[in-house]
């Protein structure tokens, strides 16, 4: 349930890096719905690995999401007027909640100085809540998600763990070594005769 819980978040965030053009979070998300599949696929087989490898990316996700805070709240040196790194540096396209954002109001700008050629400037005014602490809540939810994830992934590949030592072989761990049942008196076989 938590896995599905963090793929749904997944999957509604790679959609809206999709219409934003973000490269980076776009194939970050990639990457994380890889790995979300990867620990249903672990906690549905048993397998402790797959749990594992699952938890370790969620650190990296978790570190991922922080920094995607810090990006858009513009922490440190951080700026996205000047820093392109959501599109590794191929366009200038921004997050589609900037343009799209609840009671947003877009006007273009005409005859704008800082148009490129192939882009428009635009003036956004209005918006009950603005895009950059959109995305910020947006990467605050994962970092939440994740952390639950990394708590069930860890205690549920030490559950499979503690299986996989106690389980009992035939007679793998037995210091006798392998015994064949023996029979009770009532389970031996007795000659079968029939009339002919």
């Amino acid at each position: 349930m938590r896995c599905c819980l963090l793929l749904v978040a997944a999957l509604q965030r790679q959609i809206f890096d999709f219409l934003g053009y973000q490269w980076a979070p776009i194939l970050a998300n990639f990457l994380h719905i890889m790995a979300v599949i990867l620990g249903i696929f672990g906690t549905v087989q048993y397998r402790s690995r797959y749990l594992i490898l699952y938890a370790a990316w969620l650190v990296l996700w978790v570190g991922w999401n922080a920094f995607i805070i810090c990006f858009y709240l513009e922490v440190g040196q951080l700026s996205q007027d000047r820093d392109f790194i959501m599109t590794f540096n191929t366009s200038l396209h921004r997050s589609w909640w900037m343009e799209n954002g609840p009671g947003c109001l877009v006007t273009p700008v005409l005859n704008s100085r800082l148009a490129l050629e192939d882009h428009h400037v635009i003036s956004v005014t209005g918006c009950l809540l603005d895009y950059p602490y959109i995305e910020a809540l947006s990467s605050a939810l994962q970092i939440f998600l994740a952390l639950f994830g990394f708590v069930f992934a860890c205690y549920v590949s030490k559950v499979f763990l503690e299986e996989e030592d106690s389980f009992d072989f035939i007679g793998g761990f037995d210091s006798y070594g392998y015994q064949a049942p023996q029979k009770t008196s009532h389970l031996q076989l007795q000659p079968l005769y029939t009339s002919g």
